[in-house]
């Protein structure tokens, strides 16, 4: 007599992860999409190393009576010319973009020549200042900032709405070929959506992963391996937050699939989502440098995984912080979890029309 055991939730739920594990890493957009961004990852990292290695200073002829004008060594390339005829001949041959040669009203006296027209950066860069003073100087470079701001804010933007989509329409797509009906009869409703989550869950922290060891790659080919010892704690809380937050988000794509029965429809279903996993990354670009809105976008679980690491990186953030919107996140991501699977269980099987949201959870 041959009597079948049913598997235990745990393996229902490892069954459906090996699953969506093996349909990503055979299909092979998904292995070109993830190289590319790796690619892309890579030459931002390349052009941004290059880029601030590249010699910006402004080329200059002077003579020994004008040398003493250059008071910022570093904001020009100097070159020495005997005479003041020979300066104007840099000048227009284009060796240097400009020359101060002896000569002109008082207090300076002397005179920069152009070949074609003036040029105001220039002649500010020249002008005499005053002894500055910062009160508070930023622990960070304006440039820098606003760079990682972007790399926290895009990794979690492309991975989150990837995945996400990838979620909603596999659950769709389940639903209107009726294998979902051929798997909920053999494991939990819930086991086949923690299975989704969780195999999502993987794949996304594994190109988290690869993305960073790429940054790394690239940090250390374009001689910025100093940056790596700064960015090893923000990189660290970004995980750990993204890890929960994608949870969080993969539980709500999940929900958002099971309402509808066609791909036609996913669009309209998954839109709030949407613009929730895209506001991070815009924040971040128009307010990167604003205390007010990085302190409430980490304590937001949507943003938290983006807002969080850059105040970690710029030094805003006190070491007490983190570990608070961590627990705000955990409260909203098993919140999320439990209002997801509901949903999703009320849901999966309501073919036809979509299924209003309040019928979903009033079952």
């Amino acid at each position: 007599m041959n009597t079948s055991v049913s598997p235990s939730f745990g393996q229902s739920v490892w069954l459906v992860t090996e699953r969506e594990l093996g349909s990503k890493l055979r299909s092979k957009s998904f292995i070109i999409s993830t190289v590319v961004m790796f690619l892309i990852v890579l030459a931002g990292v390349l052009w941004a190393g290059f880029s601030a290695q590249s010699d910006s200073r402004t080329p200059i002829a002077v003579t020994s009576e004008t040398a003493s004008a250059i008071t910022d060594p570093k904001a020009f390339d100097v070159t020495d010319a005997a005479t003041a005829e020979e300066a104007r001949d840099l000048v227009r041959d284009g060796t240097v973009d400009a020359a101060v040669i002896p000569g002109g009203d008082e207090p300076l006296g002397y005179t920069v020549v152009f070949d074609e027209s003036v040029s105001n950066g220039l002649l500010q860069q020249l002008s005499i200042a005053p002894k500055v003073e910062i009160l508070e100087p930023a622990s960070t470079d304006g440039f820098l900032r606003y760079i990682i701001a972007i790399a926290f804010g895009g990794v979690f933007f492309a991975a989150a709405l990837t995945f996400g989509t990838t979620i909603a329409t596999s659950v769709v797509e389940e639903k209107q070929t009726r294998v979902v009906e051929l798997l909920i009869s053999a494991i939990p409703t819930r086991a086949l959506l923690a299975g989704k989550v969780l195999g999502n869950t993987i794949l996304a922290m594994g190109q988290i992963v690869g993305i960073a060891a790429v940054a790394i790659i690239g940090l250390t080919v374009t001689g910025q391996d100093f940056l790596i010892a700064g960015l090893g704690g923000p990189i660290a809380w970004f995980a750990v937050f993204f890890l929960f937050g994608f949870v969080l988000l993969a539980a709500l794509f999940a929900a958002a699939g099971a309402l509808v029965s066609r791909q036609e429809d996913i669009g309209p279903t998954i839109t709030p989502l949407t613009y929730i996993v895209m506001a991070p990354y815009f924040l971040v670009i128009f307010f990167n440098d604003n205390p007010v809105v990085l302190t409430i976008m980490s304590y937001v679980p949507f943003s938290a995984p983006v807002g969080m690491p850059v105040r970690i990186f710029v030094g805003e953030a006190q070491w007490w912080e983190p570990l608070l919107a961590l627990a705000v996140m955990l409260a909203a991501c098993v919140g999320a979890i439990l209002v997801g699977a509901k949903i999703y269980e009320n849901s999966l099987l309501r073919m036809g029309a979509r299924v209003k949201l309040r019928d979903a959870l009033s079952r």
